[in-house]
């Protein structure tokens, strides 16, 4: 099965699920530049260099990690991430309140709204807090795609993201993705989460008011 799941005008973007919670790792890949972000180096280093490559293929110029992008500091999401360091020497990021429970130094620590620019796409950094206090969602758009929202654990098909039944940490989680995200990006946005399917904001919209109903 191919891992390419987006081939836009200046970037793809490859998928693979990785260990035994089947995280999904990610790749952009700037189609002009060979730059890429790595988004949330979960597990299984060999099928992370695997999409690596897939993904210059998909470059007219020698590839380059310029980023290694974390969603939250849960132990499923970092498994890799020292060895991909280690490997490649790329840069880190993850959100500012994560960043201690990172298992290498964060080099570039994220705060909501910051951008990211590569050569040829910007990453924009939505924080998402309840699921982990620093949460981050990373937010792409091509010129002729839809928004990309990678969203890790704080929004799924079906919901948010784990709140381990706290509900001032469900209350903060509905109201930063209903405020960060469904306020400010349109229907078509579609919503690559950490583990299992994508589905857009359109398809979720309508059950808000369930989810603050049921509080989780």
């Amino acid at each position: 099965m191919t891992s390419l799941i987006h081939d836009l005008e200046h970037v793809t973007v490859r998928c693979v699920a990785v260990g035994d919670m089947d995280n999904n790792v990610y790749v952009i890949t700037a189609k002009e530049s060979g730059d890429q972000v790595l988004i949330d180096a979960a597990d299984d280093l060999p099928a992370i260099r695997a999409l690596l490559a897939e993904g210059a293929g998909d470059a007219s110029a020698p590839a380059r990690l310029a980023l290694i992008a974390t969603t939250h500091q849960h132990w499923d999401h970092v498994r890799a991430l020292e060895g991909l360091v280690a490997e490649t020497g790329a840069h880190t990021a993850a959100g500012r309140q994560d960043v201690s429970g990172i298992p290498v130094p964060v080099d570039v620590v994220l705060d909501h709204g910051d951008v990211g620019n590569f050569q040829g796409f910007d990453l924009t950094a939505v924080h998402l807090r309840g699921h982990t206090p620093g949460s981050i969602a990373y937010v792409l758009k091509d010129d002729d795609g839809p928004h990309l929202i990678f969203s890790g654990d704080s929004l799924f098909p079906g919901g948010v993201g784990n709140t381990q039944k706290d509900p001032d940490r469900f209350t903060l989680l509905i109201g930063d993705v209903v405020e960060r995200l469904f306020d400010v990006y349109p229907d078509d946005a579609v919503v690559h989460p950490g583990h299992g399917a994508p589905t857009t904001l359109g398809a979720e919209r309508p059950h808000l008011d369930e989810w603050r109903a049921r509080g989780w």
